[in-house]
């Protein structure tokens, strides 16, 4: 059965006076960028992770749930790649960057077809998911859409969205993952942010790593 995600069309739910989707589509439009965790030294750390991965591991192909701007992936060395979003803006940044590179390729999440690639990535995506519904379907299509490897960088606790900062919920996703019965899914590795969050989101993150393995 075709997977339909909330995240595709980020329908509000719980929270009707806010979308993510539109949040985040609005600020790709208006000249906004995917946050300093995509840039700079925070974006290094990434990016010096997954490389190590990719290698370690002879992964071949990488599809990407939330590609942003494609500052980070500037970084990545990955044998194939393809990135969605929501965000048609975004995706014309990124199409732009990376014109006449053919091992990378760039769609609306709209248009998500269930294709599948040896590592899927969520890469400080599920903390802006506030919808309930939306959260709930971005992470069936995520951990669907991996043959292999699932990699997460996000923070894993319940804390809802506060006024000053309404388009950041965080979530315990790994419950999520332990709670899915019949899941193929193990965690076989964690590994702490190098720079853990100190109250400084430009210098410092709340995000670690999650790798989880298909046995």
């Amino acid at each position: 059965m075709k997977l339909v995600t909330a995240f595709l069309r980020s329908r509000p739910s719980a929270a009707p006076s806010f979308s993510s989707g539109k949040y985040w589509d609005e600020r790709y439009a208006h000249g906004g960028n995917s946050g300093p965790g995509s840039y700079g030294h925070l974006a290094r750390f990434k990016a010096d992770m997954l490389n190590a991965f990719v290698r370690e591991h002879a992964v071949a192909s990488v599809i990407e749930f939330g590609c942003g701007d494609g500052n980070q992936l500037a970084l990545a060395q990955y044998p194939r790649y393809a990135g969605y979003d929501i965000s048609a803006a975004a995706l014309a940044l990124c199409r732009d960057r990376f014109a006449g590179d053919s091992t990378k390729e760039f769609f609306l999440a709209a248009d998500y077809d269930q294709r599948q690639a040896d590592l899927a990535l969520s890469l400080d995506v599920i903390f802006h998911l506030t919808e309930d519904d939306v959260y709930e379907a971005y992470m069936r299509t995520l951990f669907a859409a991996s043959r292999r490897y699932v990699a997460v960088y996000s923070s894993d606790r319940d804390e809802p969205a506060s006024p000053g900062s309404i388009h950041v919920r965080h979530r315990a996703f790994t419950r999520w993952v332990d709670a899915q019965s019949g899941s193929p899914w193990t965690l076989v590795r964690k590994v702490s942010n190098a720079y853990p969050y100190d109250g400084d989101y430009h210098a410092t993150s709340f995000s670690d790593f999650y790798f989880y393995e298909k046995r």
